[in-house]
Parts: C-alpha cells; sequence; structure tokens
C-alpha cells in the first residue's frame, strides 16, 4: 500500500480522499464537477473562479439566473467549495456571505490566475504585490462568514518577488483553515516545471493543511508529491479535464500499488455521458461545451483527431451526440475485429 493521506480537514469538514479538483474557468461548472463526482476518488469540488463583484451584483438586483449561472451545484456535489476573486475587500465580504447562503461548505479565494485582464484589475496573482490588501481582504472575508475560508495563490510575481512562506504566513494569522499553492510564479504562467521545494517551504512554515498543486498528470505524481513536500492534500487541475478518471486512479495505486488505464470504450462512455448531461440542462451553451470538451476528451483517443473536426463543424447537439456513437461504435468495431 502507497503512503498518501486518508483524509484531511478543512476546518469542521472532513475531506476524504485527500484529493481537490482545482477551479478552472470555462470547465469546472457543475456538469463537469458532476461527472468527476460520479468517476469517483476525488474528495472536493471547487467551482469555476466567480468574479465578487459579479456575485454582490447579481445577488443586489436579485438576478438569480445570472448568479446562479457560475454557482449553482446539486446537492450531490458536496463537499463543495466556492473560488472568488477581485480585489475590493468590502465586496468580496459580501460576496462571501451570499456563497455562505448558498449553502457552500467552504470559500476560497483566488490569488493564483496569472491571466493579464484579471491581473490589470490586481486581482488573481495581481494581489501578489500588495500584501497589506491580501491581509486587509482576508480579515474582511473570514469575519464576514461562519463557515471554512482558504485560498489558493502562486509562488510570487516571478522569481526575484517570492512570496509564497509570507502568504502562507498571514493565512494563517488571518484564521483561514487551509491553503493551496501553485508554486510557479505569475510570470511563468503554466510554462517550465512546478517547484515543489517551495510546496515543502510553505508546509514546515504554518500548521494549518497545505494543498500541492501543479505538475501532477499520473498517481505515481501525486504520491511522490507528499513523499516530497509533506503535504496534506494535492489538488490537480489540467489534467483531470483530459482525464476525469485521474483521481479514481490515485485512490486505486494508494490501495493496491496499481491503476487501470482508461479504454476506448471508457472513453466512449465518458462522452456519451457528459455530452447527455449537457443537452439533458438544455443549455444555450451546450454545443459550444461540447466542441471545448472535445479537444480534452478525445485525448488518448485512436483517430481521436478526426472525431473532433467532425464535432468542430456540427452545429446542433444532437449531431454531435450522433456523430460520437457512429464514432465509437466504428472504432470499437475495428478493435474487437
Amino acid at each position: 500500500m502507497t503512503q498518501f493521506p486518508r483524509e484531511f480537514h478543512i476546518g469542521p469538514v472532513p475531506i476524504r480522499p485527500a484529493t481537490v479538483l482545482a477551479p478552472m474557468a470555462g470547465v469546472t461548472d457543475t456538469v463537469f464537477r458532476r461527472l468527476i463526482r460520479d468517476q469517483g476518488g476525488c474528495g472536493l469540488l471547487m467551482t469555476e473562479f466567480t468574479s465578487s463583484h459579479g456575485v454582490v451584483a447579481n445577488a443586489q438586483r436579485s438576478n438569480t439566473a445570472k448568479l446562479m449561472r457560475y454557482l449553482y451545484f446539486d446537492p450531490e456535489e458536496h463537499p463543495i467549495t466556492a473560488q472568488l476573486f477581485g480585489a475590493d475587500p468590502d465586496i468580496m465580504a459580501d460576496a462571501a456571505r451570499v456563497c455562505q447562503d448558498l449553502g457552500y461548505d467552504a470559500v476560497d479565494i483566488n490569488f493564483g490566475c496569472p491571466v493579464k485582464k484579471v491581473v490589470r484589475c490586481n486581482g488573481g496573482s495581481g494581489m501578489l504585490r500588495n500584501l497589506p490588501l491580501v491581509e486587509e481582504l482576508l480579515r474582511k472575508v473570514r469575519a464576514a462568514i461562519t463557515i471554512p475560508l482558504t485560498m489558493k495563490f502562486r509562488a510570487g510575481w516571478n522569481d526575484h518577488e517570492l512570496v509564497h512562506v509570507r502568504m502562507a504566513n498571514l493565512a494563517e494569522d488571518c484564521g483561514l483553515q487551509a491553503i493551496a499553492l501553485h508554486p510557479r510564479t505569475r510570470e511563468q504562467g503554466y510554462s517550465g516545471r512546478a517547484d515543489w521545494t517551495r510546496i515543502a517551504e510553505v508546509k514546515a512554515a504554518v500548521k494549518i493543511p497545505v494543498i500541492g498543486n501543479g505538475d501532477i498528470v499520473t498517481p505515481q505524481d501525486a504520491v511522490r508529491m507528499v513523499a516530497e513536500t509533506g503535504c496534506d492534500a494535492v489538488m490537480i487541475g489540467r489534467t483531470a479535464s483530459s482525464n476525469p478518471w485521474i483521481f479514481r486512479e490515485i485512490a486505486d495505486y494508494v490501495a493496491t500499488g496499481s491503476y487501470r488505464t482508461p479504454s476506448e470504450q471508457d472513453r466512449y462512455e465518458l462522452m456519451k455521458t457528459y455530452y447527455g448531461m449537457l443537452a439533458d440542462r438544455d443549455d444555450p451553451e451546450a454545443v459550444g461545451k461540447m466542441k471545448q470538451f472535445a479537444t480534452y476528451f478525445t485525448h488518448g483517443v485512436r483517430d481521436g483527431s478526426k472525431l473532433r473536426q467532425l464535432i468542430y463543424h456540427a452545429k446542433e447537439a444532437v449531431e454531435i451526440q450522433d456523430l460520437v456513437d457512429s464514432f465509437f461504435h466504428h472504432e470499437l468495431a475495428e478493435t474487437a475485429a
């Protein structure tokens, strides 16, 4: 049996197993989160990162449809965290209250997003250059809600302005119950290597749970991150979008030392299930989502580029579903022959 934490706690909330789905804009909506939950092995789900200003504005206008576009979740998604971004402490506190009232298990503040339009407004990783504002924001949000408060952050603006240990200490001082570090800098974006030694430095600096994030592609990577850093849990983002089985694979690997990689049949069933869930919601963005996720879900599929091209040129959800059925029926028949 491989060494890996069985669980961890965010305040009074138990997270079993010690794995977290990272918040990803345009990816981790309620349909994708439920897909991940159905595959098994993921302890905590997180929403797409959501504008605190948008949450407050829609709540004040009683615009439930717009508010719930990003914050809707099914009861089966618990435990689940709402992730917010923004730079105004009062607005962030109000947005956190809205999330608490909606029934979220925790609120997470984003100090990691490297996207220019977010950073320009001092949001995401832009806040890493203004630690006094970070402290003010964390203290106001902590005072505004009774559910657990966490944060996800990067190591710093660049390699010459590293603040990961200071941010961790600040979080603990402000009463946060857990933190997640992606150890790249804002300057790196998603390029280069995630320096896991920075996760170890944060773990050594605080007593609250530390969640490690970055460059986990296989179950072996997850176990190695825990072994090398001592982190209390692992968070997985981009890998989960193309391999939604990753959390189950980690659980199997930890329990038995081995895991099964998805077959063509598994990939077919996944696409069929996800596209069916999108179609059932009668979402006007369903076709766009299907095209977006075709890029992720055909990763590793034999002749997957052909299916992607067919889907990209389709106009209707039913047409896309039929294309998926036809493609895999042909592929699976050839494999069986």
